[in-house]
This record gives C-alpha cells, structure tokens and sequence, in this order.
C-alpha cells in the first residue's frame, strides 16, 4: 500500500464523520466523500500527499456536496437557500467522530451483508468496485446494498452515539464484522486465490483504530485485534511459489512474521490478566499456543483442547466443534477423533449452549467442506487409506477455493496410487 493510498485510508472516515456532523445527510455527504476519495487518488501520488490530508478530504468533499445541493436546489426553484449551507470559514474540529460514523454503518436495522458493505466503503474508504472484488460479487449487488442501508439509516436516526445502554452491542456488531472481514480475506470463500490480502489487511487496520479508540472493558476488541495478528502472522507461509495451499503441519515456520506474533501475544496475555474471558480472547489464546509451537508434535494440544472446551461452553457454533474434535484427536488418537465427528454430525443444533458443545451443529457441520476434510485427515491417519480418499474427493467437491480444491484432490489422487 503506497503512502498516498494510507494516508487517504486512514483519513476518509473521520473526514466523513465532519460532514456528515456538519450536514446531516449521510447520504449525500458519503457520495460526496466518493468524489473525494477518487479526487485524491489521482492527486496525492502525482502532487504528494498535503499536510492534513483530512482537511483536503473535507474542503474538497464539502465543495462536492454543496455543488449538488445548488444543483437540486436551482432545479427545484429554491436557490435562495443555497447560501445558507455555505461551508463554515472554521477550521476542520479536532474532534474524531469515527467510533459514530462505525456504528452507524453497524445499525442494527442492518443485515450484516449490508452493515460489511457499508463499512467498508464509508469507514475503509474503499470504492463500491473494491467491494465488489473483495467479496466476489458484482458491481451492481454491493452499489444496491449500499443505497439500501443508506436509505434504510437515513430516517432511523441522526449521526449521533448510541444509548449507553446500546453501546455494548453496537459495538458487538462492529467486531463482528470486522470478524467477517478478516475470515473472508484469510482464506476466501471462493475463487482461484488462497486469500485475499487487502481485505483482511483492512480488517486489521479498522479493528487496530476500533482499540485504539474505544474503552474496552470487555476486552472482546483486544481479543480480536491479537486473534486476527496471530492468524495473519503465518500468511506467507501457507502457500508456495506457485501459490498451491501448505497445510499448518507442513508450513516453515521461520516465515512466520515474530513482530505479529509478539503483538498477538502481548495484547491476549494482557486481556486475560484483566478482562472476563471472552470467545475471540480465547481464539486468539489458541492461535498463540499454534505460534509459539516450534513444530505440530511439539504443539500443546492439551492446552488447546482445554481451551475448546471453554469456547464450546461460551460460544458453541460448528466450527468451534470441528475446532475441538481435531484437538481431541492430537490428544487422544484418530479414533477419538472420528467417534467425535461422528457424534457431533449425528448431534441436532443446540443453541442454547448448555450442553458440552461437543455435539453442536449437526446438520451444519455435516455439510461443510472442512468436516469432510478432517475425517479424510483422521481416517489417513487411523490407515484408512481408501476411506480417506473418498473423504478427500468429497471435501475437494464441496469446496469452491481454488487451492483448497487441488490440494484437497491431490491428497485424494496420493492415497489412491499409494493404495495401488
């Protein structure tokens, strides 16, 4: 990312937050801020980039909003008013409103496709055509999207902080999305490519500003910060030179970044020293105990599944289950694993979590390309040759990443020439 590209990142939503404060349309002030946006990526890296870039971002889209309100205005006859929106001669306020430009984008009359749309584009500073690619939809879907949760918030309420008493989950939803942001670009849910760098590089750059600029008595948003610098630590080693997938137990682990590593660390040692123990604190406690392993045989599973079964009591979901089975069968064997799954695919969905959250999500597990990748990986290991194989094709089917898939079929070719 070029300094010109930063600088206008990192600046566009507090420049919104201005004139959506100053205006109160956040509609208008948001294509507004469009114009700008692209207005500044063809300036900045040829003239360079001015010394408050927030303060161009707003004069410049301040003069964009006013010409088309002249312009709606003349056409409706009602020039007269033009003049009183003239833009304040005071300089841009110190004051940073982007936490309220955040959770407006994560108002809960949206669906989340939506609030992850919209915050991407108002608070990532990212064009509707940046979206589209980042989440492998087209153009016209997200530019629809958008419109919609603008006309959806336009009347719901002005710019402005939630309730106290609503802060907590407004604020829930922004991680939340965030979170969807980052899964998607770690490992994305379709196309030819293992990850999607720019997406979860701004997820990290959005949830860095989230902690920075909120109180976190939760430490649910530090817990996310670390989780997401664990994960992305072992980006560059999870695949080769010609971009093929390379599994965590073949991985060199001397490509992994230490600096993420150390930050990860550091902020989930600390969050659990003084926050109550939250899901993503306890996601990034086991990413920690992967990174700071030196090899799969010297990981410490026990910790790990010990950890599983904390998240599967606070946070029972599938993925959590799968989580814990493939712990299980590092402890205790490829046996346990499979009488795990089998179980847990057997279990019908318990959302209450009272249970051991071993079972959790039957149906959803299931069908999932992952399940069928972990049974393929247990059953190789239990000598199952040819079951394994028919695991592998059946996950490589199910999945619609491209270098999921090969690895996933070639595993399944290996087992089969190897069974003769």
């Amino acid at each position: 990312m070029s300094d010109a590209v930063r600088a206008l990142r990192d600046a566009a939503p507090s420049a919104l937050a201005v004139l959506v404060r100053r205006y109160g349309d956040f509609e208008g002030c948001e294509d507004a801020m469009q114009e700008a946006l692209i207005a500044a990526s063809t300036q900045w890296p040829t003239d360079g980039v001015p010394d408050s870039p927030r303060a161009w971002l707003v004069r410049v889209a301040s003069r964009r909003y006013i010409d088309q309100v002249r312009s709606d205005i003349a056409r409706r006859r009602r020039e007269s008013l033009a003049a009183e929106l003239e833009p304040p001669a005071a300089a841009v306020p110190a004051v940073d409103d982007t936490l309220t430009l955040f959770l407006l984008c994560c108002h809960p009359e949206l669906g989340r496709p939506a609030q992850l749309a919209l915050t991407l584009r108002a608070v990532g500073g990212l064009t509707t055509a940046e979206i589209a690619r980042g989440l492998l939809v087209p153009d016209a879907t997200i530019a629809q999207r958008i419109s919609r949760a603008k006309a959806r918030i336009r009347s719901s309420e002005g710019f402005r902080m939630p309730a106290p008493d609503e802060l907590a989950a407004r604020i829930a939803a922004v991680r939340h999305v965030l979170y969807l942001m980052f899964t998607e670009g770690h490992t994305a849910s379709s196309g030819d490519e293992l990850a999607r760098v720019d997406l979860s590089a701004e997820a990290i750059r959005l949830t860095r500003r989230l902690h920075e600029d909120v109180t976190d008595a939760s430490g649910e948003t530090a817990g996310l910060l670390a989780l997401m610098l664990l994960t992305d630590a072992r980006r560059a080693a999870r695949t080769d030179a010609s971009g093929a997938l390379v599994p965590l137990d073949e991985q060199d682990r001397s490509r992994w970044d230490r600096v993420m590593i150390d930050e990860g660390v550091a902020l989930v040692t600390e969050v659990l020293d003084r926050a109550p123990i939250g899901p993503y604190q306890l996601q990034a406690a086991i990413a920690a105990a992967h990174d700071e392993a030196a090899s799969t045989e010297s990981t410490d599973w026990i910790e790990i599944l010990g950890l599983y079964d904390l998240l599967a009591r606070l946070a029972p979901g599938p993925m959590v289950t799968l989580g814990r089975i493939v712990a299980l069968a590092m402890v205790e064997g490829p046996a346990a694993g499979l009488a795990a799954l089998d179980r847990a695919e057997g279990a019908s969905v318990d959302d209450s979590g009272s249970g051991s959250g071993a079972g959790h999500g039957g149906a959803a597990l299931a069908e999932h390309h992952r399940t069928w990748a972990v049974r393929a990986h247990l059953l190789e290991r239990a000598g199952s040759t040819d079951a394994a194989s028919l695991a592998f094709v059946e996950a490589a089917r199910r999945t619609l990443n491209g270098p999921e898939q090969r690895y996933l079929a070639a595993k399944a070719e290996a087992l089969r020439a190897s069974a003769g």
